[in-house]
């Protein structure tokens, strides 16, 4: 077992009845604002490239065309804090990945990423999590990501994964627009 993965169950086990009992509450509210389906599950890359299931919590109306699909209101809520992303815990402990690292991306996106900035394809070197860098630091677009993404491959430590799980956790709180902020140490690194 990897330090990596050793660091992911020690911090996930002694959680998962909160993630348990958060996960099925808000399930239940969306069930009772939105109905069904609850959850969205769709194919992602992981580590080298190997495809897995991600499971969210739907955020999005049911509409027939996927264009005409806009967030619930609950839906928004959760997007909002990252809350619709909690059952992929689940694929944390099974394996698929990792607490904190870059986010998994489907096929279509990598392609597309990787043809505007070939750099972005080191991501698929190291697994995929649940929150990174780039996520806590609120990049956008292809280079900035691809620089955070692999600033983290290369200097990610159990130190730096606890303070990026921290800053999940305020922005889970407070919502992205509020607790979001550039972060020095990826600015500094990926500037270079």
């Amino acid at each position: 077992m990897t330090r990596k993965r050793t660091f992911d169950l020690l911090f996930l086990l002694p959680l998962l009845p909160f993630f348990g009992v958060a996960v099925a509450v808000l399930a239940l509210v969306a069930l009772v604002t939105h109905g069904r389906p609850i959850f969205f599950r769709q194919p992602r890359l992981g580590r080298n490239r190997k495809p897995f299931l991600i499971w969210k919590l739907r955020t999005l109306t049911t509409a027939a065309d996927p264009l005409a699909r806009v967030p619930t209101r609950f839906g928004g809520w959760m997007r909002g804090r990252g809350l619709d992303e909690l059952p992929q815990l689940f694929n944390v402990l099974r394996g698929d990945m990792s607490l904190v690292s870059p986010r998994p991306l489907t096929t279509a996106d990598a392609e597309r990423l990787v043809a505007l900035h070939p750099p972005f394809e080191r991501r698929f070197q190291v697994q995929p999590g649940l929150t990174g860098l780039a996520q806590i630091s609120g990049a956008r677009g292809a280079v900035l990501t691809a620089a955070l993404d692999s600033d983290y491959a290369l200097h990610s430590s159990v130190g730096r994964d606890l303070t990026i799980l921290l800053r999940t956790s305020w922005i889970n709180l407070v919502g992205k627009r509020l607790g979001t902020r550039p972060s020095s140490r990826g600015r500094t690194r990926a500037a270079r």
